[in-house]
């Protein structure tokens, strides 16, 4: 009767070891557990009825010992088993996180396993691509920004030095730098306001104010550089849209989207602004009749620090849309791009809209 014994033994010993390799092909960690708990029922109960059997047949305390240390150590097995399975996945995402924390921005976590951890590992690398792609967007934005600091400089500098040598009257440098203080203005202004829309210290006083009136001013204000251009400017306008908004900075929007716009026009074309209500929200549309947006640029024109010969030419170091798309979500409102069907760009917001 030890043979028989020994047989019970085995047969529970591999049915643990079966079950838990089939529960580690579950799914979900939940589903795993789930099927630890009913194996480590079912295989000591198995024991205990086998066991019962064979002490009321047999009456031998010896194999009813070994049944059941036989089937006890079958659950044991396979519930350490499946624990390393569910732990090793873990320890996967641990130690990629660990390489993140240490600097190595290339780290990412295998996303095999069940399906709360693939997710998990799915989260910690969404999470990885955008902390790398922040960090090489702020060293090219510093590089960007040194190199539209140290051009004007440079200028300032060597007319300065011609000024002292004698080798120039005043005047002679007197527009170029001004011209040259000027950007270096516009460039520090963005730079601030960049700052502070990514610090969330934005205050806005909000006033009811006549959109078409903004978009009247900011067409006005690149009216010089479209005519230089041979561009022109076209409105279409319901001048009884209005919107709570803080005047000066939606107009910036505006003067920004139109002078990106401006620049990527060729001569004798058009810039559009199209102006309308849609139930609650007040829409506007700047568009221009280049050769429009590569697809890159239309998934990240508007990222900050983002920067592409294109689709990102404002304030010298390509802050315009990311500081536009900063003002309009700062209103409540959103901000994207597309290529219309029929040639160009158009460029939509959307701010909510006031009393009718």
């Amino acid at each position: 009767m030890i043979e028989l014994a020994l047989v019970v033994g085995a047969v529970s010993l591999a049915t643990g070891i079966v079950a838990a390799l089939a529960l580690r092909r579950a799914p979900t960690v939940w589903l795993q557990l789930a099927g630890l708990a009913i194996l480590s029922v079912c295989v000591p109960l198995a024991a205990v009825l086998t066991s019962g059997w064979v002490m009321f047949h047999m009456g031998a305390d010896r194999k009813i010992l070994a049944v059941a240390a036989g089937s006890a150590a079958a659950a044991v097995i396979a519930a350490l088993g499946l624990a390393r399975s569910i732990t090793r996945s873990i320890r996967r995402v641990s130690n990629a996180s660990a390489e993140l924390a240490q600097g190595d921005l290339s780290a990412r976590a295998p996303t095999g396993g069940a399906g709360e951890i693939a997710q998990l590992a799915a989260a910690f690398n969404t999470m990885a691509s955008s902390v790398e792609q922040l960090f090489d967007a702020r060293r090219e934005l510093v590089a960007w920004a040194s190199h539209d600091l140290r051009t004007p400089l440079a200028s300032m500098q060597a007319m300065i030095e011609a000024l002292e040598d004698g080798l120039a009257e005043p005047a002679d440098y007197l527009p170029t730098l001004r011209d040259q203080v000027r950007t270096l203005s516009l460039l520090v202004d963005d730079l601030f306001e960049l700052a502070r829309i990514d610090a969330g210290a934005l205050s806005f006083e909000l006033q009811e104010t006549r959109v078409a009136g903004l978009v009247e001013s900011a067409m006005r204000l690149v009216g010089p550089e479209a005519s230089s251009r041979n561009v022109d400017l076209v409105a279409h306008l319901d001048t009884n849209a209005s919107a709570p908004v803080v005047p000066d900075k939606i107009e910036r929007v505006l003067s920004n989207l139109l002078t990106n716009a401006l620049r990527h026009t060729p001569s004798d074309g058009s810039v559009a602004v199209h102006l309308e209500r849609r139930g609650d929200d007040i829409l506007v549309r700047v568009e221009d009749t280049g050769s429009g947006l590569p697809t890159e640029a239309l998934s990240r024109m508007f990222e900050r620090f983002w920067r592409a010969d294109r689709a990102r030419t404002g304030g010298g170091t390509g802050l315009g849309l990311a500081i536009a798309r900063g003002l309009v979500e700062a209103h409540g409102g959103r901000i994207w791009a597309e290529n219309r069907p029929q040639g160009g760009a158009r460029v939509s917001f959307t701010l909510p809209a006031g009393g009718v």
